[in-house]
């Protein structure tokens, strides 16, 4: 399935046509973050601008998500990638090239018990479903300690779900406790905004990425390189290549 993808790459017209068209911001719902006349904040900003690139028409706010989101225009985006806490900073151990190291991420990756995570979940769902466009989708990543709580979130606000797409890292570190299997996948759910949406899937592009075949919902690509860590920034990175298909698969 996916090995072959990473053997033949993608049309040079058809995949630098769409990046040009994912990339481009001109009904950007955060557009009032360049006015301060326009923005409507109490004593300070809810966000900075960590990254501006005009050219490519590409900006990082950094800041608490929900306040950002609840800035932005209803209806008005058109797709959305969220990588949210999945509550694995216990004080346990991982291996992290090769070596033994802490799975602690920070205070925002603990854990507040199950009610309380799941209050969470909720909250953040909430406000992304309330900035999509009527026929938006939403990609959400996790592993089994929150994956079920945010299928049920879902459910509860209404999202279509379309998708549970099975990643699979061919390079996953091992387990250090042998007392289990080693955790090699992670599930990427795929909905819409509810079940009126009439959502956008680039079937005959994934089908000629998949070698003429009907792109399957187990993606085989490894966890990034260290090529791909070398800004160091971000404590649970996620590959290009699963980032590049979903944008590709989802939107125009």
């Amino acid at each position: 399935m996916s090995k072959r993808i990473n053997k033949k790459p993608i049309s040079k017209d058809t995949s630098k046509q769409k990046t040009n068209k994912l990339y481009s911001l001109s009904d950007n719902p955060f557009e009032f973050s360049t006015s301060e006349e326009a923005a409507v904040y109490t004593d300070k900003k809810p966000f900075s601008i960590y990254y501006d690139n005009p050219e490519h028409s590409v900006r990082l706010l950094k800041g608490d998500c929900i306040e950002i989101l609840n800035q932005a225009r209803e209806n008005s985006v058109d797709m959305i990638f969220a990588d949210p806490p999945y509550f694995l900073s216990n004080g346990g151990i991982t291996c992290h090239a090769g070596k033994m190291v802490s799975v602690n991420k920070g205070k925002w990756d603990k854990s507040k018990g199950v009610i309380e995570n799941h209050k969470f979940t909720l909250e953040w769902l909430k406000a992304c479903q309330r900035v999509l466009k009527p026929n938006g989708t939403i990609w959400v990543s996790g592993t089994t300690h929150i994956i079920y709580s945010i299928g049920f979130a879902m459910q509860e606000l209404g999202f279509k779900i379309l998708n549970d797409i099975i990643w699979y890292k061919r390079n996953a570190p091992p387990n250090l406790s042998c007392r289990y299997f080693t955790h090699s996948t992670e599930i990427v759910l795929w909905a819409a905004k509810n079940e009126k949406s009439k959502h956008y899937y680039d079937y005959q592009l994934m089908k000629k990425m998949n070698r003429g075949k009907q792109m399957r919902n187990v993606w085989e690509i490894s966890a990034p390189f260290s090529e791909e860590k070398k800004f160091g920034k971000h404590p649970t990175q996620k590959p290009i290549e699963l980032l590049k298909r979903i944008l590709l698969a989802s939107t125009r």
